[in-house]
């Protein structure tokens, strides 16, 4: 083989792509029937890519080493947008049809051959391998929930694949499994999704899908026995929710697994055939639908539809009269507001209601179920100047009121009119999550920070009392953390505030190596949180920088929307003045700066590495969106239209396409190193935005690929992230490390 070309060794995959192809049709084998996703109408299936893939990387490798990466064939298509002519040379890898599909299975083999060739032999990696499996075995653990005497919780410790479900008899008890999904499983590729059990605890239901699809197929179990009922319900099944007397619930699914807008909310009666279940309420938009929830007692049903990222309508439904008579009468909340969101508990007769409607920063709302029209709403919780509204739960008698004051978290008490019952006290500032319930006021408490691992404590909410409950062994000290917060100019004035993390005793050079990462999207904040594996990163030297970048939600909805839409630039341009007061404040240089982002991070290192490929080293980019002209038209991904527009919108075009990183490649432009990577399986980003997005990276810069190449990995295994086993994340870690390394010149450290 030394002697093929490049194009021969593409000729060769493809023919045994389809001798692949062609067996499976005679020699078809049973697969584990917990599936969570079809078989692929095309000539090669996603099952047959690791195959093929591995076959490949073979040839690859046993032929003349790569000087640079796989060819990508140029097929320009033109489209015409409102009168804007914009070319688009990869279109082909989209894919769509069976012959486009092959091709683009063989491309991306290539593809991930050139990557692990690139990657499996930087100097250090097996060293690395070996310490990253130890902070990542750092584990995780749940906050538990409480029915009756009964607490369910998920733990994963060691090297196990996936979190494993637990149930205690009383606080204290001793642990029983109920679920692994490392048992339904070779490779450890299910993974429990979701579970909710029934209001004394004796059943469960749950979600479980495969390979990282999020394509959750609900099961009942019996609790006592842990036996499986023959209940089964596909297409991403969840949001359960039980009738106190546990014949039934009410649950949402999709009725095509294969259209996101399907939506559906369904009542499931216990031991019947799905198919007979009765349908409550369907989708009719492309935003994100409607929901359903169920106050403990069944006397009522908050039914919500989003019809934004960033607005929902709000009714409320006799469910007494609805489980009688079939008849789902809606009763006007709040219908009819612009970017406005409405939800909260229900205690008794009594919605409480969390709002921005008449507080930019959040407020509480008592609202009789029985009079729930506007005149008759009471303030129980008056919003807080400086301080965002996050979540509202109830206990016995009280509210929790959950808020994010300078990105850290603060929790305080109410009696249920209002009255302030004082803060819970946290560990330190960092980010906190509690869960409570109604027949109680015990409550548990979990608290994370950058030099915290997570750890949960069991509180009396009345005493503001706590004991430790459960915590993580971690392989590092970590106060050798600390951990600021500086605050620093956007290109248009407004003042942005950012963490940085790094070692006590760091002297600042001007030299230091720096990962910047961000988000700064869909009103999600960025608080503190451990991040075990930057420990590595931060011995060496490392300083970890978060900015809290506009469009996330760490000053409430104003920020929001002040990085959305028409808006959107502003998050880009918080991310590049943060790069710039880095160095400007002698914390490092463009050679030794590099970005970090995933899903809609991934679209901001992308608009960062086309705008300002100049101020870092080094790009990674994970599940990301970056066509920002096409996104709309694949997966769910219609539902972030409110958060991003569409460029089938004139007005929209314009401002999308001013940002939209795959059509702001330019040819012959020197660019930093990047590593992009998806999901095969990814149901909400599809990975061709990191196909096209390297075909033109690798076709267009002028760096030396040996020095600053542009590598993809499209994991065969894997969807958005999410349910990732335990070995895949290591690999993932020990190739973003390796890549991170070798990019800021720490191989050697």
């Amino acid at each position: 083989m030394c002697g093929e070309t490049r194009s021969e060794t593409l000729r060769l995959a493809a023919a045994l792509g389809r001798i692949v192809a062609e067996r499976d049709r005679y020699d078809e084998q049973p697969v584990d029937s917990l599936k969570a996703f079809p078989e692929e109408p095309h000539a090669m299936s996603h099952r047959h890519l690791p195959l093929l893939s591995a076959a490949i990387a073979c040839v690859v490798l046993a032929s003349t080493a790569f000087a640079g990466p796989p060819s990508s064939r140029v097929q320009p298509v033109i489209d015409d947008y409102h009168g804007t002519k914009v070319v688009d040379e990869y279109r082909w890898l989209e894919g769509g049809t069976t012959e486009l599909d092959t091709e683009v299975a063989q491309w991306t083999a290539a593809q991930n051959a050139y990557t692990r060739e690139v990657l499996d032999n930087l100097p250090g990696r097996d060293e690395l391998s070996d310490r990253l499996r130890g902070l990542l075995t750092v584990g995780s653990i749940s906050v538990p929930s409480t029915y009756v005497n009964r607490y369910f919780y998920t733990k994963r410790t060691g090297d196990q694949n996936q979190p494993i479900l637990f149930c205690r008899v009383g606080h204290d008890g001793e642990p029983r499994v109920l679920l692994d999904p490392n048992t339904l499983h070779d490779d450890g590729l299910v993974s429990l999704d979701w579970h909710t059990p029934n209001h004394d605890g004796s059943l469960l239901a749950f979600g479980i899908s495969e390979s990282g699809s999020e394509n959750s197929t609900l099961h009942i179990m019996d609790v006592q026995t842990g036996a499986w009922l023959k209940d089964e319900i596909p297409n991403r099944a969840g949001s359960v929710n039980w009738f106190p007397d546990s014949t039934g619930f009410i649950y949402a699914a999709l009725a095509d697994v294969d259209d996101p807008y399907s939506g559906e909310i369904r009542y499931h009666e216990l031991g019947t055939d799905r198919h007979d279940d009765q349908m409550i309420w369907k989708q009719f938009s492309q935003t994100w639908g409607p929901w359903v929830s169920l106050s403990r007692d069944a006397r009522w049903m908050i039914a919500g539809y989003w019809t934004g990222t960033n607005s929902n309508d709000l009714w409320v439904v006799d469910a007494d009269k609805w489980k009688r008579t079939g008849e789902f009468e809606r009763i006007p909340i709040a219908v009819g507001y612009e970017d406005v969101q409405f939800n909260g508990p229900v205690y008794g007769d009594t919605l409480y209601l969390m709002t921005t409607l008449d507080h930019k920063n959040g407020e509480v709302y008592a609202v009789d179920l029985n009079n729930p029209h506007r005149s008759n709403w009471k303030c129980v919780i008056p919003g807080q100047p400086n301080a965002i509204l996050q979540g509202v739960t109830t206990a016995r008698g009280m509210l929790v009121a959950t808020y994010l004051h300078d990105v850290s978290t603060r929790i305080e008490r109410f009696t249920l009119d209002g009255t302030p019952l004082g803060k819970i006290t946290l560990p330190g500032i960092g980010s906190a999550g509690i869960s409570t319930d109604d027949d109680r006021t015990e409550a548990f408490l979990k608290f994370s920070s950058f030099n915290q691992p997570a750890t949960i404590y069991r509180i009396d909410l009345k005493t503001d009392e706590r004991e430790l409950w459960a915590e993580l062994d971690v392989p590092v000290d970590p106060t050798i953390a600390k951990v600021s917060l500086v605050r620093y100019e956007s290109n248009d004035g407004e003042e942005i505030s950012m963490f940085l993390v790094h070692r006590k005793d760091l002297k600042l050079t001007g030299d230091n190596p720096v990962l910047m990462y961000g988000y700064g999207g869909f009103n999600n904040s960025m608080t503190p949180f451990f991040w075990s594996t930057k420990f590595d990163f931060m011995e060496r030297g490392g300083v970890l920088a978060v900015p809290h970048l506009r469009g996330g939600g760490e000053y409430g909805q104003s920020w929001h929307k002040a990085g959305m839409l028409e808006n959107k630039q502003n998050t880009f341009d918080d991310f590049i003045a943060a790069a710039e007061w880095l160095i400007e404040h002698k914390y490092t240089n463009p050679d030794r700066l590099a970005v970090m982002g995933g899903s809609n991070g991934g679209l901001l290192t992308g608009a960062f590495l086309v705008q300002r490929p100049d101020l870092c080293k080094a790009v990674i980019c994970s599940v990301p969106l970056l066509d920002m002209l096409r996104y709309q038209h694949f997966l769910m991904a219609r539902y972030w239209v409110g958060e991003y527009g569409s460029s089938e919108n004139p007005e929209q075009f314009d401002f999308i396409h001013a940002y939209s990183p795959y059509q702001h490649i330019q040819k012959n432009r020197p660019y930093p190193a990047v590593f992009l990577d998806a999901g095969e399986h990814d149901s909400r980003v599809h990975p061709l935005h990191a196909r096209k997005m390297t075909a033109a990276l690798q076709a267009a810069t002028t760096s030396d690929p040996g020095d600053k190449p542009i590598i993809l990995w499209i994991d065969q295994h894997a969807g958005h992230g999410q349910g990732k086993p335990f070995h895949l994340r290591l690999r993932d870690s020990v190739d973003f490390h390796i890549f991170l390394y070798w990019q800021l010149g720490l191989t050697g450290e």
